[in-house]
């Protein structure tokens, strides 16, 4: 578990660095699931893997206790041909990092990582923590956070990075709905 916050910074711009420079198209998302998997072990975290989703509890998960879900994907589109920087190299440039992925949703992603193995070790907190990185967001498929749902414990509320204002389809809709808050 990493306790301390620079470190936990710094490798969390290396992990999303490491997230642009692997191309991740939608139901492609192998390489970024191995990446996430294998962060979270070296962070001291147990991932769970089903499909290309990758999630961990709370070292103290507790079942009497409400649960958070953190939740954003490694999945990404395509890119178009107005792109002007190489999507797959990540680019420091006036304090922002730029690369496929790197807004949606790989920065939302890392930061609810940290966020996550911040809160990973310690004991009695009032609620479990669980983190999920899924896949196939940006096609809406499938074997994303909806064939993931059933595998994980019971959720109370959720935390989504996406920044897309969450206009979400309607079947989507229904699947947060499912959760019960």
């Amino acid at each position: 578990m990493t306790s301390d916050t620079s470190i936990l910074q710094t490798d969390s711009i290396n992990l999303l660095k490491q997230l642009i420079a692997t191309p991740s198209f939608s139901k492609e998302e192998q390489n970024t699931a191995d990446i996430l998997e294998q962060f979270l072990l070296k962070h001291g975290a147990k991932p769970y893997v089903y499909l290309n989703n990758i999630w961990a509890k709370s070292k103290y998960f507790d079942s009497n206790k409400p649960t958070i879900l953190l939740n954003s994907h490694h999945d990404t589109v395509k890119p178009n041909k107005g792109y002007t920087l190489d999507p797959f190299s990540p680019i420091e440039k006036e304090g922002k990092l730029f690369g496929l992925g790197s807004n949606d949703a790989g920065g939302c992603l890392v930061s609810l990582i940290a966020v996550f193995l911040y809160f990973y070790g310690k004991e009695d907190l009032k609620y479990n923590f669980i983190i999920a990185a899924t896949a196939e967001e940006e096609i809406s498929g499938n074997n994303g956070i909806e064939a993931l749902l059933p595998h994980m414990d019971k959720i109370d509320f959720g935390i989504v990075g996406e920044p897309t204002l969450m206009n979400m389809l309607q079947e989507k809709k229904e699947i947060i709905q499912s959760i019960k808050l």
